[in-house]
């Protein structure tokens, strides 16, 4: 078989997913073709794949900085029907048997281009507060759950009600490369692409006389996979849902220290499972790195998506 896998380009979470049910495809037999672009691009690069890059949209940067709606409207909207165009025609151009994805303008393109279509998210509507957000997500989910084969809903909490319906419940997704673990880690700290300020929860750790390791901090190294990194140590603080599924796989502990409204519908959720611990202050970081939740156990989901899409 042949199956496009493509990813959404806010964050490089999106891409580490994604790759993770694409290498489970190969393990199996399957030809991949790669798309997606943003910040994830470069575990591509470091893992040796090649992939098309659509036109880039920024939904959280535009709605959730200083432009709101009104920049919302102005640029992601037509950069969305850009990318959902650019989808469209590499689709045509690939013609592959089906087509796995998290990106909402990918699922788009699928029908229109005659390719079936897998989804897998956890974006629903019940994870925002805010009512332009829980209703884009909402109608977004509804298109998604008619038109996919199958829509794979990654997560650790327990069934929920703000899980959409009609959904394949699947554990976390992480992406299991070889990689060498960055220095000799303890705490490590994981900034996201729209909350980097955890400067001083770091500061804060090591007053409380924790090693903490920054990804992408000073002396970092960039790695193909930070699951073994996640898997030697003993705290990962994050503040959101990519990072928090890669330590479930790793069996480390997580504390989640939301900024974004969907981070804060994730830690709301996740908070209930074996593992994680949401947080709010650098000085509740500290206390809660004392006194960490237990050990999360969860197998990766990967290759139950990679072979259920197969069969």
């Amino acid at each position: 078989m042949h199956v496009a896998v493509a990813h959404y380009p806010e964050g490089a979470g999106h891409a580490t997913r994604m790759l993770a049910v694409a290498r489970e495809l190969e393990v199996r037999g399957a030809a991949v073709s790669l798309a997606g672009g943003g910040p994830g691009a470069r575990f591509i690069d470091l893992l040796g794949y090649e992939a098309h890059v659509p036109t880039a949209v920024d939904f959280i940067g535009d709605y959730q900085g200083d432009g709101g709606l009104a920049r919302t409207l102005t640029r992601s909207v037509p950069a969305s029907a850009k990318r959902a165009f650019d989808f469209y025609r590499w689709l045509r151009r690939e013609d592959p048997d089906c087509l796995v994805t998290d990106d909402m303008f990918a699922a788009m393109a699928a029908p229109l281009a005659g390719v079936p279509l897998y989804v897998c998210t956890h974006n629903a509507p019940g994870l925002y507060d805010d009512v332009v957000e829980r209703a884009g997500a909402g109608l977004l989910t509804a298109y998604q759950v008619a038109a996919a084969e199958t829509f794979f809903f990654p997560t650790v909490w327990p069934s929920a009600a703000a899980d959409p319906p009609s959904v394949d419940r699947v554990g976390p997704l992480a992406l299991d490369a070889d990689a060498p673990v960055v220095g000799d880690p303890d705490v490590v700290v994981v900034p996201s692409t729209y909350s980097t300020a955890l400067e001083p929860s770091v500061e804060a750790l090591r007053e409380a006389g924790r090693e903490v390791t920054v990804v992408g901090g000073d002396g970092w190294e960039p790695v193909a996979s930070l699951l073994p990194t996640l898997r030697a140590a003993s705290l990962v603080v994050c503040p959101g849902y990519s990072t928090a599924m890669e330590a479930a796989v790793a069996g480390t502990p997580c504390l989640l220290y939301p900024f974004t409204s969907e981070q804060r519908g994730v830690a709301r959720l996740a908070s209930r499972a074996t593992g994680f611990r949401t947080v709010t202050s650098p000085a509740a970081v500290a206390r809660a790195a004392a006194d960490p939740p237990d050990p999360p156990v969860y197998e990766n989901g990967a290759s139950r998506v990679a072979a259920a899409v197969l069969s």
